[in-house]
């Protein structure tokens, strides 16, 4: 049986179906269509205005409906040009992520004059006090990362006019928690205005919304309402663990990928699933949160540009990275979250392009399988036997 999670009231906004109609500013309107945005997603034609005018937002967005370009945009009309100094300040749980915030958010600013700059664990710190010194004006990064900043006295929250914590939910978990409390304490002005974008709505997150949010807009986009309709969703049922790998394989010789994540849940499982691949001859890359920086950095280069077409990975490549290429998702095990469903399987169909995801499904996890289809609403179909109908 599963727990309820926290019901929160929307609250009643506008909606602009053009960027045109926001009242943003000119260079940063430039920005925006040279970016690629057209037309404001569900969470865009919602969220960015409330940002503009100096309010707090609690919204629930799922990755893959444009939450980037929503906080993004929204922050960069608080930013004042003439003043060289840290004002908008985005938290995020894994430095990949950190990288994407920082290329769109470049992007957008482009015409701005803005100083945009991402801080995160396995850079020397000396490269970030150089960064902030000569003065970035838009900065992501980890909480660790930041807190250490922040202890150094390199980074003041004097000038921060907008604090925002994308994946809420995530970075509100044990292993962040700590280190998101420390920075809070460490004191942002009375006019700091705050943006919680969170995947759910859980006890947690609104804890933490009542003591930060003063009467905050809040936005739902429902995982049930997220546009998954482009995404094929399959499953293999399997009465043994052990057969997966054999399955694996016959499915990476039938299938023409162009590229492809493959998704296991513990970092010893994608090392080995990896290592076994490698040996067999198929070319492919492994990535997951304990690699050194540098080579996690280096793969997602090579994984971005095509150069490997397939990574396995854990869930930390779940939320928020965008390979716009990615056309395959396989779970090679259903994730201990249900959540992170949706977050895998949008890799493979981000803002509604199609895709396809395909669960190998063993007995033990029948059960995950029927929760993760009653949740979200889905249903997911038993692969067909010719895979060239699923045009890869």
């Amino acid at each position: 049986m599963t727990t309820p999670e926290p019901s929160i009231v929307e609250t009643e906004v506008p909606v602009y179906k053009s960027f045109d109609d926001m009242g943003l500013p000119e260079q940063l309107l430039r920005g925006i269509y040279s970016h690629g945005f057209e037309v404001p997603s569900a969470i865009q034609q919602r969220g960015i205005v409330p940002i503009k005018n100096n309010l707090d937002v609690l919204a629930q967005a799922q990755s893959g409906t444009g939450k980037t370009g929503t906080f993004c945009i929204g922050s960069l009309c608080k930013v004042d040009p003439a003043l060289k100094r840290v004002q908008v300040l985005v938290l995020v749980p894994v430095r990949e992520l950190a990288q994407q915030i920082e290329t769109v958010a470049k992007s957008i600013s482009e015409y701005m004059g803005i100083s945009v700059y991402s801080a995160t664990g396995g850079t020397p710190v000396r490269e970030d006090s150089k960064a902030i010194d000569k003065g970035c004006q838009f900065l992501i990064g980890t909480p660790g990362r930041i807190y250490d900043l922040m202890n150094r006295n390199v980074l003041s929250s004097e000038h921060i006019r907008v604090l925002i914590f994308d994946e809420a939910d995530q970075m509100l978990e044990d292993r962040f928690k700590e280190q998101v409390m420390c920075i809070l304490q460490r004191g942002f002005p009375a006019q700091t205005k705050i943006a919680l974008f969170s995947a759910t709505m859980d006890t947690d997150v609104l804890e933490v919304a009542g003591q930060l949010l003063r009467d905050p807009v809040k936005i739902l986009v429902k995982p049930q309402d997220v546009p998954l309709d482009g995404i094929k969703q399959y499953y293999i049922p399997l009465d043994s663990e052990d057969w997966k790998y054999e399955v694996l394989c016959d499915l990476y010789q039938q299938l023409n990928i162009n590229q492809a994540l493959i998704y296991c849940n513990k970092r010893q499982r994608a090392e080995w699933l990896s290592e076994k691949m490698i040996a067999a001859g198929f070319p492919l890359y492994v990535i997951h949160g304990e690699m050194d920086t540098e080579e996690r950095k280096r793969r997602m280069k090579d994984f971005r540009t095509g150069v490997v077409r397939v990574m396995i990975s854990t869930d930390m490549l779940a939320r928020g990275i965008d390979v716009q290429q990615v056309s395959l998702v396989i779970n090679y095990e259903l994730p201990t979250l249900k959540e992170n469903y949706i977050h895998r399987i949008g890799r493979a169909g981000r803002f509604g392009r199609k895709g396809v995801t395909i669960n190998l499904i063993s007995k033990d996890e029948g059960r995950m399988r029927d929760e993760i289809q009653d949740h979200f609403k889905i249903a997911m179909s038993e692969l067909p036997s010719d895979l060239s109908s699923l045009n890869l």
